[in-house]
């Protein structure tokens, strides 16, 4: 049965897992209204990735190129422990820590740049993290992530192979590596063999030691990762506390100066209003004038009419 189309199925392992469910449905519904029964099936099959797996998703999809330069470390990895080279595993083991850290720097810029995704606080990086070691280690989970379908993250107890001819694996007690000595030759130097066997239990202590140390680097990186979230979160929140208060303090500008002109128009009516009542004042009392002196010619009027009507 054939499988759904690439570049769909690349969309939608691109998008934010809560929006997974939705767009594979959608698109299940589209290929249904396109009469591909077949097509919808496939689709529908498709399984929702965690937010770490989904992270890890976008990493190969989007630079791929990153994942394969990862698998050839890899490679390179896994032929100096074949070959027990200590110096040049040492020397690809700092490689591998520097190429892990740019990784999830990378990883935590894709997901800044997708719509919906996870703020940076939850994004869980140090699964991630632990993904691309797994993806060191283990070939399967390698071609997993290279195929940009991972579903949830992965993890690795120990790191790298573990070298066959004389060494076994525990299982019971611990992933304890013990020496299984060779069978012993004839007529060997009992002192060689001691210092052979010094050297075995040597290698097996600092391989030990090394996972040890990995397992706490892991934590430490995790503690770190979750404080750069905690800080850029912080930080986020001061600017925009910060722009807030500008944006405030400009308002505040803004009254202060309409306070100002509302204060000169307030000014300015006031002595309108008192040159008004002035000019009233005085319209009143040349109104009172002219009354009287209408009232005294009347008067004189009056008068006049009066003495004229005795003449008669």
């Amino acid at each position: 049965m054939p499988d759904p189309p690439r570049e769909l199925v690349r969309q939608l392992y691109r998008t934010p897992p809560d929006r997974f469910v939705a767009a594979r449905d959608a698109a299940v519904a589209e290929a249904r209204r396109a009469g591909d029964a077949r097509t919808a099936r496939e689709i529908a099959r498709l399984r929702r990735p965690t937010v770490a797996a989904w992270l890890v998703n976008l990493l190969a999809l989007e630079r791929p190129e990153l994942v394969a330069d990862l698998g050839q470390l890899a490679e390179s990895l896994r032929s100096a422990q074949r070959e027990l080279r200590g110096a040049k595993l040492r020397e690809l083991s700092a490689q591998r820590r520097a190429v892990v850290g740019a990784l999830v720097g990378e990883v935590r810029k894709l997901a800044a740049g997708v719509e919906g995704a996870p703020s940076a606080a939850k994004l869980p990086l140090g699964e991630v993290e632990a993904t691309l070691n797994a993806a060191l280690s283990d070939t399967e989970v390698a071609e997993q992530v290279r195929s940009g379908r991972l579903l949830r993250a992965a993890t690795y107890a120990g790191f790298g192979e573990v070298p066959r001819p004389q060494l076994r694996l525990v299982t019971g007690g611990g992933d304890e590596e013990i020496a299984e000595p060779p069978p012993r030759p004839r007529g060997a130097d009992r002192s060689t063999l001691r210092a052979e066997q010094a050297e075995r239990a040597a290698r097996a202590e600092r391989a030990r030691r090394r996972r040890a140390l990995e397992k706490e680097l892991a934590k430490a990186r995790t503690d770190q990762e979750r404080a750069e979230a905690e800080l850029t979160g912080a930080t986020e929140a001061e600017r925009d506390g910060a722009t807030a208060l500008d944006a405030i303090e400009a308002e505040l500008a803004e009254l202060e100066r309409r306070r100002a002109v509302v204060e000169q128009d307030l000014s300015r009516a006031k002595l309108a209003r008192r040159a008004a009542e002035r000019t009233l004042t005085a319209a009143r009392r040349r109104t009172g004038e002219v009354e009287a002196a209408v009232e005294a010619l009347d008067a004189e009027e009056e008068d006049a009419g009066a003495g004229g009507g005795t003449a008669d």
